[in-house]
């Protein structure tokens, strides 16, 4: 059975979910951005239904409504949420894709019960990736309106591994409790994921200042032919490496950081759970801002790969 979604947020994330949505499934989505030619775009390229406003895409969908969010974290989901809540009904239900800190997720979820409304977060990984290959989606929130979520969330999913079925059914994606549960989830994946590009990062550092003439994207390849270091991320380190040359030269070694590291640590401490690696990724990745080196080049050039995350070029790119 067909179901129906709205979109706000039509960026490098929010546009694919919609044309994978719009692609795989019969569900109808009414798509909104605060850009008017980003939404002509959306709807133009997918077959979703563009809306001109929040009120105007509130009133295209049908009680009770869902209302994704794909926008940046912080003051931006904070004011979405804020003029949402004004505009829905009781019974409708607001879901946070994008990587909102899981105290901001509690705090919206009890002022939105109030009003009837439902919150549910949804930890999003995949990058720029997930259009073809899906996205892992973390879940927090009422267990009834998560069910209701569902037709959405396995559009967008993956197919499950063989190994993962048993505790995941033929779902790419998993509730993990209530609201705030999905981005807690979502927000230790970064925290460990800062440490595996750091890993490799350093080692490929290693690689670049050594007696040998070696060629970093064939090491790369290699290595996810049955190594136990092999990953997606190893892959993306052999297209970086194709792309941008051996020495990654091109790339200012800036790398930025979302939050996420620093929320992970953050609740490690308050747990005295010990970080030590996670913790000097993301001091390294403060040290690239101001003396980026290979190591610091690699990172950047993950980061892009994944995410599509911005890069700066250095004086010779």
């Amino acid at each position: 059975m067909a179901a129906q979604i709205g979109f706000v947020g039509l960026g490098r994330m929010g546009g694919n979910m919609v044309a994978r949505i719009k692609r795989d499934s019969e569900h109808d989505v009414v798509a909104y951005d605060r850009e008017a030619a980003t939404v002509k775009t959306v709807a133009g390229d997918t077959g979703a239904r563009g809306a001109r406003s929040l009120g105007d895409l509130v009133k295209k969908l049908d009680a009770p409504r869902m209302v994704w969010i794909m926008v940046p974290a912080g003051r931006p989901t904070q004011d979405t949420v804020d003029k949402l809540a004004g505009l829905l009904e009781k019974g409708d239900m607001i879901v946070d894709g994008g990587n909102s800190k899981w105290t901001d997720d509690r705090e919206r979820a009890a002022l939105l019960k109030k009003a009837g409304i439902d919150y549910v977060d949804v930890g999003t990984s995949g990058g720029v990736w997930g259009l073809e290959v899906g996205y892992c989606m973390m879940v927090g929130g009422p267990a009834g309106a998560v069910k209701r979520l569902a037709p959405i969330l396995d559009v967008l999913a993956p197919q499950t591994h063989e190994a993962s079925r048993a505790a995941l059914g033929d779902r790419g994606w998993g509730h993990f409790g209530p609201s705030g549960a999905g981005h807690y989830v979502k927000m230790v994946h970064n925290g460990i994921e800062y440490g595996l590009m750091q890993a490799y990062a350093e080692g490929f550092d290693l690689f670049d200042k050594c007696d040998f003439d070696l060629d970093n994207a064939k090491i790369a390849h290699l290595w996810n032919q049955g190594s136990v270091v092999r990953s997606w991320l190893c892959e993306l380190a052999a297209r970086a490496f194709e792309q941008e040359g051996n020495s990654l030269s091109g790339l200012s070694g800036y790398t930025g950081d979302s939050g996420e590291g620093r929320w992970t640590i953050e609740d490690a401490m308050a747990k005295d759970v010990p970080t030590p690696v996670i913790t000097a990724s993301l001091h390294a990745r403060f040290y690239s801002r101001a003396n980026g080196d290979f190591t610091h080049r690699m990172l950047a050039a993950l980061r892009a790969q994944f995410g599509g995350h911005a890069t700066k070029r250095s004086a010779d790119g």
